[in-house]
C-alpha cells in the first residue's frame, strides 16, 4: 500500500505517545492509522502497566485485502471477538457475501452493509453471518425494509480495531457504531448524532452467495424457518433454521436495548403485520425506533445460543449483566492480553505485528458452540451436555489446520486442545495422543481412529482401498490426493496402535500407510491417478489444475505428501541425488498450464505457499542432506509472503494455518509430520523467544553468531542435537534451545 503521511491529523496526534518508538513509525503510514487511534483507549491501563501488553502489536486488519496484483489476502474479519469465540460482531462489506472474501469484510471496499454476529476466519467457502444490526437516522419505510440494502459508506480514516474492540462512522447516518464481545454476546454501543431519528434494523435474512450460485446471482442459503417477537419495549428474541455450507444450522438469540423500544415495522419480505410484537417467515426483518429527545447513545446486547431461545437468555444474563460497554472493551482486553503473553519475543515492531496478529488469528478458533450451561447442538441435532468446566467447540477446518495449527494448540494451549479431542481428527488425535497430552481417554480417541479409518463413507470407500491399495479415479473423485492424505492418516493409526499394544492393528495400518507407493510413477515421477485395473489415467499434465484426481493443487504440489515416510519416499523416488533434482526443479519451475486453481498463490517455482498442502515442502532438504536450504526457503516465504499491511497474507489464512506456518518458522522449527508430535528444525527469526508453557515451565529459543540465516550448530539444554529434529517433550520439558547462526552457506 502507497505510504501517506498523517501528521495534518491533529486527532491522531493529540493521542499520548505511550510507546513514542512505536509510535514514531506508526505515523509515517497511513494503514497503521487504527494502532494509534487505539492508544487512547488503553492509556490509563499501560501507564499503570508493569509488563508490556501484547495486543498492541494486534493488527485485526492484517489479512483483510487483496494485494495489487488481485492475489487473495487472509480472508480476515476485523470486528470484535474473544479467544474461540461464538461471537465474532464485524461489519460486513457485501450485502449478500460472496465466497472471496469468506470473512464478509474486503478492505478494498467503502461501504458497510450490515453488522453481524457470526464470521468465519481465513476460510475457503463461506457461510454464517447471523443476526445482523444496522444504525440508521432516517424513518424506515416498508419499501425501504423490504429491500435489504441497507449500505452506508465508510472511510478507514474513521475506522479502528484491535483485540476485543472495532469502531466505525457511518458516513450516511453520521453513526459511531464501536463493537465488543464476551464469549458468546456481542456488545453494540451506537452514538447517533443529535436531533435525528434513531432507528436500528434487525435482518434475519442477510447471509451469503456461495460457488456456483455466486455467478448465477442466486443465493446459495435457504432460511428453513424463522421468527422475531419483541418481548418487551427493551428486548428482541428471535431465531433462524438455516441452510448453506452447513446443511442445516439453528442459531437463536436474545437482543436487549439499554433504552425503550418506542416503535417498530416487523416484515417478512413484503409483507408487514401492522402492531403485532411476532412475525414467522422465512425472509424477517424488523425496524426499532427509540426516542432521540434526550439521549444520543445506545447501547445493544445481543447473546446467541446453537441450543435454544432459552441459552441465549441464560448466556446474556451470565456474561453481560451491565450495561458499562467500556467495561466490555476492557474484559476482551485483559483476556486477549492474557491469551497472547504465552511467548515472548524479541524482533522488530513489524515482526512482533505479523507474529502476535497471527497468534491473535490462530486463537480465534476452534469457536465455544455450547451454552454456559455446558448445553450444545450435536451434528445429529441433539442437545447434549458438556461436562462442568469444559466448552464444546467446532469450526476446525482440519484439512487446513492439523498441518500446523492444531500443532500449535497442542503447544500452547494443551487444555484447549484436550478439549478438542472429541472430534475424531486422525493426526490431531494421533498428536495428542504421542505428546502424553492429560485429560484423553486414549483407547476411547483410538477405537475413534480406527472406526474413522474402516467405516465406508464419502470420500472414503475403504473397501476399495483394501482391495486395491489406492483410490481409484473411476470410482473416486480426487484420487491421487485421497490416496496420500488417508495413507498419512492410516500412518497415524498404526503409530498410536504400536504405542498401545494393538499389534495386529499396527502391522494392518502400517501396511496401509505404504499405499501411496501404488500410485507412484516411475517413469514421469509423479503420483498419478489409476482405475480400478490399474491403468494410468491419460492425459497426464503434472502442471494442470483441470485434473480432477487432485484437490486444490497440481501433480507437483502433492508430490510431497508423504510427511510420515520421508525417508522411503526419497528411496523410491530414486536416492538423494534423484530426489533433490526433482525438488529443485519444484522451488524452480515457473511454467504454468492455462490458469491456475483459485486456492494456488505465492509461488515459488510450483510450490504455492497460499494453499495447505505445499506447507511441508520447503523442510524436506532437511531429510536429504541440505538442510541450508530449507533454511533459505522458510526465510523467503517469511519475508516474501508475510507483511503487516491489509495484505499481508498470500493467501486465505484458513483458522489459522497460514499464521501458524509464521508463527512455527519464526520460531526456528515446523511439525512437518502432524501426526508425530515432534518438529523439523529450520532457522529462527528472533534473537530470543520464550515460551510459557504449561506447568509454569518455559523453553527459550536463543540466536547466536552472526546475523545469517544459516544454522551451524543446535544446542538443546547445552547437549549438541545431531539431526534436525525435536521431540515435543523437549520442548514441554522446558529449557533452552540454542542456534548458532552463520552468514555462510555450509
Amino acid at each position: 500500500m502507497q505510504a501517506e503521511r498523517i501528521e495534518s491529523d491533529s486527532q491522531l496526534l493529540s493521542y499520548s505517545p505511550i510507546y513514542p518508538k512505536v509510535r514514531n513509525q506508526l505515523l509515517r503510514y497511513r494503514y497503521m492509522k487504527q494502532t494509534i487511534l487505539l492508544l487512547a483507549l488503553w492509556s490509563t491501563l499501560l501507564l499503570q502497566a508493569t509488563t508490556i501488553d501484547y495486543t498492541q502489536y494486534v493488527n485485526p486488519f492484517i489479512g483483510t485485502q487483496t494485494d495489487a496484483t488481485g492475489a487473495l489476502s487472509g480472508s480476515t474479519f476485523p470486528g470484535a471477538t474473544m479467544p474461540q469465540g461464538m461471537v465474532q460482531l464485524s461489519p460486513d462489506t457485501e450485502q449478500m457475501v460472496t465466497w472471496d472474501p469468506c470473512s464478509g469484510y474486503d478492505y478494498n471496499r467503502d461501504s458497510i452493509y450490515a453488522i453481524s454476529h457470526t464470521h468465519l476466519s481465513g476460510t475457503g467457502c463461506t457461510d454464517l453471518f447471523d443476526v445482523s444490526l444496522m444504525p440508521v437516522t432516517w424513518n424506515v419505510t416498508p419499501e425501504y425494509l423490504a429491500t435489504g440494502n441497507f449500505g452506508q459508506t465508510f472511510s478507514h480514516d474513521q475506522e479502528a480495531a484491535c483485540p476485543g474492540y472495532y469502531r466505525v462512522l457511518l458516513q450516511e447516518s453520521g453513526v459511531n457504531a464501536e463493537l465488543s464481545a464476551t464469549t458468546r454476546t456481542g456488545i453494540h454501543r451506537y452514538t447517533f448524532p443529535q436531533g435525528k431519528p434513531q432507528q436500528v434494523i434487525l435482518d434475519l435474512d442477510h447471509s451469503t452467495f456461495r460457488g456456483q450460485a455466486y455467478y448465477s446471482g442466486r443465493r446459495s442459503y435457504d432460511i428453513i424457518q424463522a421468527q422475531l417477537r419483541l418481548v418487551d419495549d427493551h428486548t428482541v428474541e428471535g431465531y433462524r433454521v438455516i441452510t448453506g455450507w452447513a446443511k442445516l444450522r439453528k442459531v437463536y438469540f436474545r437482543a436487549e436495548f439499554s433504552r425503550p423500544i418506542t416503535g417498530h415495522l416487523l416484515m417478512d419480505g413484503t409483507r408487514t403485520v401492522g402492531d403485532a410484537t411476532v412475525i414467522n417467515g422465512r425472509t424477517l426483518r424488523c425496524a426499532l425506533s427509540f426516542d432521540n429527545s434526550d439521549d444520543s447513545q445506545l447501547t445493544v446486547k445481543v447473546a446467541l445460543s446453537a441450543v435454544d431461545i432459552d441459552g441465549a437468555r441464560r448466556n446474556l444474563a451470565a456474561e453481560a449483566p451491565g450495561w458499562d460497554f467500556d467495561q466490555y472493551v476492557r474484559q476482551a482486553h485483559d483476556e486477549w492480553q492474557r491469551q497472547l503473553s504465552c511467548i515472548d519475543i524479541d524482533g522488530t515492531d513489524e515482526q512482533k505485528q505479523i507474529f502476535y496478529t497471527g497468534l491473535y488469528h490462530v486463537l480465534l478458533q476452534p469457536n465455544t458452540m455450547s451454552d454456559v450451561d455446558g448445553r450444545y447442538m450435536d451434528t445429529n441435532y441433539e442437545v447434549r451436555q458438556m461436562p462442568m468446566g469444559q466448552s464444546y467447540h467446532s469450526t476446525f477446518s482440519l484439512w487446513d489446520t492439523f498441518r500446523a495449527a492444531h500443532p500449535l494448540y497442542l503447544l500452547l494451549k494443551p487444555d484447549l486442545a484436550a478439549h478438542m479431542i472429541g472430534n475424531h481428527a486422525i493426526p490431531v488425535i494421533a498428536d495428542a495422543i504421542l505428546a502424553d497430552l492429560p485429560g484423553i481417554d486414549v483407547e476411547k480417541a483410538y477405537r475413534a481412529m480406527v472406526e474413522s479409518s474402516t467405516r465406508p463413507h464419502t470420500n472414503s470407500p475403504f473397501d476399495l482401498w483394501e482391495e486395491l491399495g489406492y483410490m481409484p479415479c473411476n470410482k473416486q473423485g480426487s484420487s491421487v490426493s485421497i490416496t496420500l492424505e488417508q495413507a498419512f492418516d492410516d500412518w497415524c493409526v498404526a503409530v498410536v496402535a504400536e504405542r498401545l499394544g494393538h499389534k495386529d492393528d499396527y502391522h494392518h495400518f502400517a501396511q496401509r500407510a505404504t499405499y501411496y507407493k501404488n500410485l507412484y510413477d516411475e517413469n514421469t515421477g509423479f503420483f498419478r491417478a489409476r482405475d480400478d485395473n490399474g491403468r494410468w489415467a491419460e492425459p497426464f499434465d503434472p502442471l494442470s489444475y483441470e485434473d480432477n484426481s487432485f484437490i486444490e493443487g497440481n501433480a507437483w504440489q502433492y508430490l510431497w505428501f508423504v510427511p510420515h515416510a520421508p525417508e522411503q519416499f526419497i528411496k523410491l523416488m530414486g536416492g538423494k541425488k534423484t530426489f533433490l533434482k526433482k525438488l529443485d526443479e519444484n522451488f524452480s519451475l515457473t511454467s504454468v498450464n492455462r490458469e491456475t486453481n483459485g486456492n494456488a498463490s505465492a509461488f515459488i517455482g510450483q510450490y504455492a505457499h497460499g494453499n495447505e498442502p505445499s506447507h511441508h515442502t520447503v523442510y524436506f532438504y532437511n531429510f536429504a542432506g541440505c538442510p541450508w536450504r530449507t533454511q533459505e526457503l522458510v526465510n523467503q516465504v517469511r519475508s516474501e509472503f508475510y507483511n503487516a499491511t491489509p495484505a499481508g497474507y498470500a493467501g486465505n489464512d484458513d483458522c489459522g494455518q497460514m499464521s501458524a506456518w509464521y508463527i512455527f518458522s519464526a520460531l526456528g522449527f515446523y511439525p512437518f509430520n502432524a501426526g508425530a508430535a515432534e518438529y523439523v528444525i529450520g532457522t529462527p527469526l528472533f534473537q530470543r523467544a520464550t515460551l510459557h508453557l504449561a506447568g509454569d515451565k518455559e523453553f527459550t529459543i536463543i540466536r547466536k553468531g552472526d546475523k545469517g540465516i544459516y544454522v551451524k550448530e543446535i544446542r538443546l539444554n547445552g547437549k549438541r542435537i545431531q539431526g534436525f529434529k525435536l521431540k515435543h517433550q523437549d520442548i514441554m520439558a522446558g529449557g533452552t534451545l540454542e542456534f548458532v547462526m552463520s552468514e555462510r552457506r555450509p
